[in-house]
């Protein structure tokens, strides 16, 4: 049996069902999450054979090799683009960039990004290091991999 409905009343959606990404949504609470997962196959896989470890930390370099090359490679395609066009609009005479104000706000911003990071920059060193010195095979293993990532990209 064919009905003639019209497409709108056919589906019936409101904006209500649909699930919200914002409600309790806590990036904190993810990211320690995330941290504590790594860590604990981290720790896992420094318990297993040589070859595994020397796999894993290969596999997962190559994985963040490539990925890191191919979102520098945008970030970079886009921040080189946007200077060539605000320098082509400067030119052109549509915007006129005070570069003595400009220069003056990115190294206020660039001390404030350092002041705040600079603490967090030893913890993160320390921990490093720590994976370092006990995994030693599968840190060979990942430095490698992530060189052949970013070659590979």
């Amino acid at each position: 049996m064919v009905t003639n409905m019209a497409p709108s009343a056919a589906v019936n959606k409101r904006d209500d069902d649909i699930p919200s990404t914002s409600e309790n949504f806590d990036l904190e609470k993810t990211a320690e999450e995330a941290k504590s997962l790594i860590e604990k196959v981290i720790k896992d896989v420094g318990k297993k054979s040589a070859t595994r470890q020397l796999l894993f930390g290969s596999a997962s370099g190559w994985a963040t090799g490539f990925i890191m090359m191919k979102l520098g490679k945008a970030a970079a395609f886009t921040v080189g683009s946007g200077i060539l066009a605000l320098q082509l609009a400067n030119s052109s005479g549509y915007i006129n960039i005070n570069w003595d104000k400009l220069t003056r706000g990115v190294e206020r911003v660039a001390e404030r990004v350092e002041d705040s990071t600079s603490d967090k920059k030893q913890g993160l060193l320390k921990k490093v290091r720590n994976i370092v010195e006990t995994n030693s095979i599968m840190a060979a293993g990942f430095t490698g991999g992530f060189f052949l990532g970013v070659a590979y990209s």
